[in-house]
C-alpha cells in the first residue's frame, strides 16, 4: 500500500489522524505504518454506534445437557465413534494461546508459567501431556494449531522448539498468530502507540477460525480432510483434548457443536452458563444473569439454568466456513490504553480511556445448527488458572492435579 492509497482508507472511516506523523517517520517506519493500515479492519468501529443493539439480549431459554450418567451408558458407543473419527484424520486440536501471565506475576506468555513443585512442570507440558494420552490411545497423532498472539509468538515458538515440542511430532504442530482489531478512544477516533504504529488488540477468543483462515490454514484443514476442530483454553491443565467419547457424542447427535460444561457449584459461582436466545444455543455470561435467572428451578428443584461452559468446544470445519460470512456480536470492553495524543506526548492513563473490541467464542454457536452441552465432572477436568492464589487459581491447580494422580 502507498501514501495515497492508505489516505484513502483512512478518509472512508474518519481516520486521517493515523497520518499526522507521517512525515517525521524513517522509510522503514513509513512502510511499517502503512503495511498496518492496509492489513487493519477498521470497519469494527461502526460497534460503537450500534453498541446498545448489539448488547440486547432476546428471549432466553434453559437448554439441558448430556449428563455424566447418560454418557456413561453409551460410553463405549461414543468412543468408538471417535476414535475411528481421529484415527481418520478428521478431527484436530487448537490451543488458544494468545495471553500472557500477567495476573500470575508473570511477563512470559501464560503457557510457560511452571506450576510445578519438585519439577518443572509448564501449563503448556501438562496440555501436550493430555493431547498425548488420546495419541497413544488411538495409536494415531492429531494435528495441532497454537493460537499465538503479536506479543508472545516468538517466545511461544522458541519455548516448544526449546522443550523438544514436549514430546509431541513437531510437524503436526503448527502455529499462527491472532488477527488483531483497533484501539479507539471514546469518541471513535483510533489511537496511535506511536508515531508510527496504531494501537491494536487481540480480536477476542471468539476471532479464532478466521485468524486461521487468514493464515491459510483453511488450506490445510481441506487438503487433509479435517472435519472438526476441538478448541480449548490454555489455562485448564486438567482438560481432556480431542476426547474420543466427546467427539462420538457430538458426531451421534447430529450438531454441528459440543460444548463441554459443568454443573455450576452453586447459583453464585461466576461462570458462564449455556442456554438458548431465541432458540439458538448462546451462553450467558455471569454479569449478565439476573436473580430470577440464577435462581430459576423446575419441578424437581433442579436450576434450569444450571451448567457452566470450560471453553473447551468441538465444532465442524463445514458450519465454521458458513459462520465466516456471518456478523458476529463485537463486544466493547473499556481500558486503560497507553497512547500517544495528538501533539505526540505519550499518555499513560490512570482511568479507561478507550476501547478495544473483541469477538467471543460462544457467540460462533448461534452460527452454527446446534450444539450438544456434555456434562463432565469437574474435579477430573476443570482445573484452570486464572489467579495465583485462591479461587481457579495455581494452588487450586495443583490440588486437583494431585487429586489426579498427576505428579508435580
Amino acid at each position: 500500500m502507498v501514501y495515497e492509497e492508505a489516505l484513502k482508507k483512512l478518509s472512508s472511516y474518519g481516520q486521517k489522524h493515523l497520518l499526522a506523523f507521517y512525515d517525521s517517520l524513517s522509510d522503514e517506519q513509513r512502510a511499517s505504518l502503512l503495511d498496518q493500515i492496509e492489513e487493519t479492519d477498521f470497519s469494527v468501529i461502526s460497534a460503537l454506534a450500534n453498541e446498545k443493539a448489539n448488547t440486547a439480549r432476546g428471549e432466553l431459554s434453559p437448554l439441558s445437557a448430556m449428563t455424566v450418567a447418560q454418557i456413561e451408558e453409551r460410553k463405549e458407543e461414543f468412543t468408538r465413534v471417535g476414535l475411528q473419527a481421529i484415527r481418520d484424520g478428521k478431527v484436530c486440536a487448537v490451543l488458544l494461546a494468545g495471553g500472557m501471565g500477567t495476573r500470575l506475576g508473570s511477563a512470559d506468555p501464560k503457557g510457560m508459567y511452571d506450576i510445578g513443585l519438585t519439577k518443572h512442570v509448564y501449563i503448556f507440558q501438562r496440555l501436550i501431556e493430555n493431547l498425548m494420552d488420546v495419541v497413544k490411545e488411538s495409536g494415531t497423532w492429531i494435528r495441532l494449531f497454537v493460537m499465538t498472539s503479536d506479543v508472545n509468538d516468538a517466545k511461544t515458538r522458541a519455548f516448544f522448539a526449546e522443550h523438544d515440542y514436549f514430546g509431541y511430532k513437531a510437524d503436526k504442530i503448527v502455529f499462527f498468530k491472532q488477527d488483531m482489531a483497533p484501539t479507539v478512544s471514546f469518541d471513535g477516533k483510533v489511537l496511535l502507540e506511536n508515531k508510527g504504529r496504531i494501537s491494536t488488540s487481540p480480536n477476542g477468543n471468539g476471532g479464532w477460525f478466521s485468524s486461521m483462515v487468514r493464515a491459510g490454514i483453511g488450506d490445510i484443514l481441506k487438503d487433509e480432510g479435517i472435519e472438526w476442530l476441538n478448541v480449548f483454553a490454555v489455562d485448564n491443565v486438567l482438560q481432556r483434548i480431542c476426547d474420543p467419547t466427546f467427539v462420538g457424542a457430538t458426531i451421534l447427535s447430529g450438531y454441528e457443536a459440543g460444548s463441554k460444561v459443568i454443573r455450576k457449584a452453586n447459583p453464585d459461582e461466576k461462570v458462564g452458563v449455556i442456554c438458548k436466545e431465541d432458540g439458538r444455543t448462546a451462553v450467558v455470561e455471569y454479569s449478565e444473569m439476573t436473580d430470577e435467572l440464577r435462581n430459576s428451578v423446575d419441578e424437581n428443584g433442579d436450576y434450569l439454568y444450571y451448567f457452566g461452559v470450560i471453553l473447551n468446544y468441538l465444532f465442524s470445519v463445514k458450519g465454521l466456513m458458513r459462520a465466516l460470512d456471518e456478523e458476529l456480536t463485537i463486544h466493547i470492553a473499556r481500558k486503560k490504553i497507553s497512547c500517544i495524543d495528538e501533539n505526540g506526548s505519550e499518555v499513560k492513563p490512570e482511568e479507561p480511556n478507550g476501547c478495544k473490541f473483541e469477538l467471543f467464542i460462544f457467540d460462533l454457536l448461534k452460527a452454527l445448527e446446534g450444539c450438544l452441552p456434555y456434562e463432565v465432572v469437574r474435579e477430573y477436568e476443570f482445573a484452570p488458572i486464572k489467579n495465583k492464589t485462591g479461587v481457579d487459581s495455581v494452588e487450586s491447580a495443583r490440588k486437583l492435579c494431585a487429586q489426579n494422580g498427576i505428579e508435580l
